[in-house]
């Protein structure tokens, strides 16, 4: 199973590191960016055994049809969510990773 993390979300995790660090979530740049390298790997390692959900229409109408979404908890009061397609190629199955955002700023359409 291969975790392809499409290039728009890719320039989000490297922003979200200066966000974090720049909103004072973490004291230190090195913390924010661990963070952010922690999710990738959570994400990358286990969104094929997660719990996969179908996505709302608010989602699929931005980011296509056929969506589903994983949650990722870090912190008591903090979770992500991975919106992804998955499909087929040569026999192996591909999670194909096209919008993430956390419950602080999507919750509402749940």
């Amino acid at each position: 199973m291969n975790v392809i993390i499409n290039p728009d979300v890719r320039q989000y995790f490297y922003e979200l590191q200066y966000i974090l660090y720049e909103k004072d979530y973490f004291s230190y740049y090195e913390d924010a960016e661990r963070y952010v390298e922690e999710l990738i790997e959570a994400i990358k390692k286990n969104l094929p055994s997660k719990l996969k959900r179908k996505a709302s229409k608010h989602f699929t109408d931005r980011y296509g049809s056929g969506l589903y979404y994983a949650i990722f908890p870090k912190s008591k009061r903090t979770q992500w969510y991975v919106f992804f397609r998955m499909y087929r190629h040569d026999g192996e199955i591909y999670y194909h990773v096209r919008h993430i955002e956390n419950n602080h700023t999507t919750a509402q359409y749940f």
